[in-house]
């Protein structure tokens, strides 16, 4: 690595635990403008959310080489300019650290976290040019360093601003383990040193990282790949970068030391994250929309294709588990039809369509409220199934030639390999002129429409069959056939326990709960004079010999008697019916 004067060099360390402060030290280059303007990006790349991390800046000075104190004009919530007189300029800053999530930096007394956006500022007009990190590690000697960022010589240098703020940094306590998978490394980290199962789970993670890499196919886009995870208490959550990933995951949902090696639903659930997130290493991080190429980090950069982005890794993250028998077909089915079911508990996905969910990410997904299901629909979620839908589809339609497989290669060699970014109408062109496959109806449908997925239409070819049946209770996630009757009558609202009775977090529209008059932030105190919980009420209600029941609420202070209708249960929760296993572990790739 050639060091050089004439471009930025940054500093940081951890200069307090207990306070949760990094101290970043920035040297500019001197340069022939009189002034040098910094900025920091008001959001992160993958989570489309205005989140002004420059709020966490608690202090900043600036001196030149011989001392001498610069003047520092704040221009905005995000700018600062320096009256710098063409001289090298040193900028030293303070970062509070305490969120813990997968977006900022966060800082505690096993460990400290931070992604680029939280900690970097950039130097206007030299963004493009390298930038040079060097990390100082605390004295503690069982802290361990770890960035995929290219690393010369005790320092690290980034190709330019957007590379430097795409490698997450993890000092602290660590258990981690190593494997290879086709030439490429995969580094596995876990914050802490809880008795977590680090052996079994890279096993596990072998097959998924086979899976992605032959998906795509060689040359790998990365040699060294990192899944940094930050174990918490309840905590949940995954963010993509270029060549990492970073995890927020309860730890005792993990497998520990000497359990047995069943598959808990929470670590199902932790693998298929991996897979979503190392899914992005190719799309999302390559593969990305033509505003995502180089967008301004100081304002929203609104895309309509989220829902090829999180759809299509939401199809493949579950699916990549049953291709490679880390889940049964049936446990696989099961997932799919709680997706399913999630998707019929949403009233908004009649009136949000996936293309204005993915373009209204920044205003509505992103800020959900107590009415977002009446409104909104998750691209997420939707685009998962409107992936299975064209999957099955192109298979129908090129009587098994072509599959969804084939548009994730051609969208890697058009789109990924160049990073050039991809046009809104990018699969209707890809399946109608490199597949020869018009897929206009069924986009128009359930993408740019807001009809639901006919999967019905295709899964005989695959050997299965849909089925529908009341939910049961509130808590009841569908995907399996109904094993006990909790009601017999909806309800229409989501509730938790509160100190006496159960508080509204959720009303449905049209639902029995809103046409009797609950609204969010209600207590329902009492149902027909019984004190509410959230297991008694469904109970009492389902028990009604009447056509209502009254329901005792406290608002705001004042105490209200309202009634609700008892309407019957509707089919609300799906689940799916194997008939031929064959066809669909041929589907599934599983078929030995």
């Amino acid at each position: 690595m050639t060091t050089s004067i004439a471009q930025p060099h940054y500093e940081l360390s951890v200069a307090s635990k207990q306070k949760h402060i990094f101290s970043v030290t920035l040297h500019v280059p001197a340069s022939e403008q009189d002034t040098i303007t910094l900025t920091l990006p008001a959001w992160i790349p993958g989570s489309y959310m205005i989140r002004d991390f420059a709020r966490h800046i608690l202090s900043i000075d600036a001196h030149t080489a011989s001392g001498e104190p610069r003047k520092i004009e704040k221009r905005n919530k995000q700018t600062w300019v320096i009256d710098s007189q063409k001289q090298a300029i040193t900028v030293s800053y303070d970062v509070f650290a305490f969120d813990l999530s997968v977006r900022s930096a966060f800082i505690n007394d096993q460990y400290a976290f931070c992604n680029g956006t939280s900690v970097f500022l950039q130097v206007t007009g030299m963004e493009d040019r390298p930038q040079d990190l060097t990390i100082h590690q605390p004295d503690e000697s069982d802290w361990l360093l770890e960035t995929t960022m290219p690393a010369y010589d005790n320092r690290y240098q980034a190709s330019d601003y957007a590379e430097l703020i795409d490698h997450p940094v993890f000092i602290g306590k660590a258990l981690t383990k190593s494997f290879i998978v086709n030439g490429v490394e995969f580094v596995v980290l876990f914050s802490g040193q809880d008795p977590i199962d680090i052996d079994r789970i890279c096993n596990d993670l072998v097959p998924v990282c086979e899976h992605h890499l032959s998906l795509f196919g060689e040359p790998s886009p990365v040699d060294r790949y990192v899944f940094m995870t930050l174990l918490s208490n309840e905590g949940f959550g995954g963010l993509e970068h270029r060549s990492s990933t970073a995890l927020l995951f309860p730890r005792f949902e993990l497998p520990l030391v000497g359990e047995s090696a069943t598959h808990s639903d929470g670590y199902t659930t932790f693998l298929s994250l991996c897979s979503h997130e190392l899914f992005h290493t190719w799309h999302v991080k390559r593969i990305k929309p033509e505003v995502l190429v180089a967008p301004d980090m100081g304002k929203e950069a609104f895309t309509n294709q989220l829902w090829i982005y999180e759809g299509f890794t939401s199809f493949y993250d579950d699916l990549t588990l049953a291709r490679t028998g880390l889940i049964t077909p049936e446990k696989y089915l099961e997932i799919v039809g709680q997706n399913i079911t999630r998707l019929l508990q949403s009233g908004g996905r009649h009136r949000q369509s996936a293309a204005e969910s993915s373009f209204d990410a920044w205003t509505r997904f992103y800020k959900q409220d107590a009415n977002s299901a009446n409104h909104i629909v998750s691209y997420y979620t939707k685009g998962g199934i409107i992936a299975m839908g064209l999957d099955l589809l192109l298979r129908r339609q090129s009587d098994g030639k072509y599959s969804l497989d084939d548009v994730m290669r051609l969208l890697w060699e058009r789109y990924g390999k160049e990073v050039s970014g991809t046009p809104d109408d990018v699969i209707r062109t890809l399946c109608k002129h490199e597949l020869d496959i018009d897929v206009s109806e069924y986009l128009d449908s359930v993408v740019y429409g807001t009809d639901d997925v006919a999967l019905e239409t295709w899964l005989d070819d695959i050997g299965i069959q849909i089925k529908y049946r009341p939910k049961q209770g509130l808590s009841d996630k569908g995907g399996t056939p109904s094993k006990n009757t909790v009601s017999r009558f909806q309800f229409g609202a989501n509730i938790k326990n509160a100190a006496t009775g159960v508080t509204v977090v959720q009303v449905m529209d049209a639902s029995p709960a809103s046409n009797a008059g609950i609204q969010t932030n209600d207590t329902i105190i009492a149902v027909n004079d019984y004190i509410a919980s959230e297991t008694l009420l469904p109970r009492v209600i389902s028990a009604s010999e009447n056509d209502s029941v009254k329901l005792t609420v406290a608002r705001e202070g004042r105490l209200l008697t309202l009634t609700m209708a008892l309407e019957p249960l509707t089919d609300d929760a799906c689940y799916f019916v194997i008939e031929d296993k064959e066809k669909l572990q041929r589907w599934l790739n599983t078929q030995r």
